[in-house]
């Protein structure tokens, strides 16, 4: 606005009353043609600001799966070194064949990117030094429910130039969505989902949202907001129809390992009561999300099947 009222003072001459008086049709022509090309190098920068990136660096686990579903390989030039972790990503696979980073931040100058995706909880010390730097960073934020799920597919899929992919993944998000709906009958009401050591996740975690998908709530009294560490025998009095393990360890191989392999949760819980959950389907949105709800669809059928 500054720069098109600077234009109108300068052409119309700051006229003062000695100075002959440019006539009005004249300054409204001027202004005009200045318009017409001012509109058009606003409609020029913001066409180069939503052209595609051509190296895509990741420095987040819930990033890599994005790019990975969302770009073109060659787009890609480098990935976080949990990228192609089986036990964290349901991409690992499709990563192999790219560049893994350190985490240093001095690791990605060598590629060269155009766009740098980090994670808006961690590394701050790496996002301060990559904008100190000069790169294009761009935050891939914490998911916990669908509705925030379904934003950054949106989101990053036009940020990435990609938005018929972002929809195609939409539509295979809403696809397990329904096919969890029809398959998932069970007797059970009450879940709470456990990890090691016995941090439960709260009602805001993505894993409260994947069960609430299912028709399954916390019980009364589980912890609210992410998690909390729930003692052995909090657990037992809460008395969730069914327990969603993460992970389950075989063995009691450690103190964190135990309560889970605890006699009293084993008396209380058989194999009929409960479900493990691999920790990759808990941590991120996008592709991970929707393998998450067909594994869900799939585990629920079988047990109802063995209850029958």
């Amino acid at each position: 606005m500054r720069l098109v009222v600077s234009l109108i003072a300068s052409l119309a001459g700051k006229m003062s009353p000695n100075r002959r008086v440019c006539p009005g049709w004249l300054i409204a022509r001027r202004v005009a043609g200045c318009a017409a090309a001012l509109a058009a190098l606003i409609a020029s920068s913001v066409a180069t600001a939503q052209q595609a990136p051509r190296r895509i660096v990741s420095f987040n686990l819930c990033a890599d799966q994005l790019v990975l579903a969302l770009a073109d390989p060659e787009q890609v030039a480098g990935l976080s070194p949990y990228a192609a972790d089986p036990s964290l990503s349901v991409m690992a696979r499709a990563a192999n064949g790219f560049p893994r980073l350190e985490w240093q931040a001095e690791s990605i100058v060598s590629l060269n990117p155009d766009l740098v995706l980090v994670g808006s909880w961690d590394r701050s010390v790496t996002q301060r030094i990559l904008a100190k730097l000069g790169y294009r960073v761009a935050e891939i934020e914490l998911v916990r429910d669908i509705a925030s799920a379904r934003r950054q597919i949106v989101e990053v899929a036009a940020l990435l130039g990609h938005r018929a992919r972002g929809e195609h993944l939409l539509a295979a998000l809403d696809a397990a969505r329904g096919r969890l709906a029809a398959r998932a009958r069970t007797p059970f009401t009450t879940a709470l989902v456990i990890e090691r050591g016995g941090y439960a996740a709260g009602s805001a975690s993505l894993a409260a949202a994947l069960l609430a998908e299912a028709g399954l709530r916390a019980p009364p009294g589980a912890p609210a907001g992410y998690g909390a560490f729930v003692p052995l025998e909090r657990l037992i009095m809460l008395k969730p129809d069914l327990v969603v393990i993460k992970d389950p360890p075989r063995e009691p191989g450690d103190q964190g390992a135990l309560y889970l392999t605890h006699p009293a949760l084993r008396a209380l819980y058989p194999p009929e009561r409960r479900m493990a959950l691999p920790t990759r389907f808990t941590l991120c949105g996008g592709p991970a999300l929707v393998a998450a709800l067909n594994y869900l669809a799939d585990t629920l059928a079988q047990m109802h099947a063995s209850t029958r």
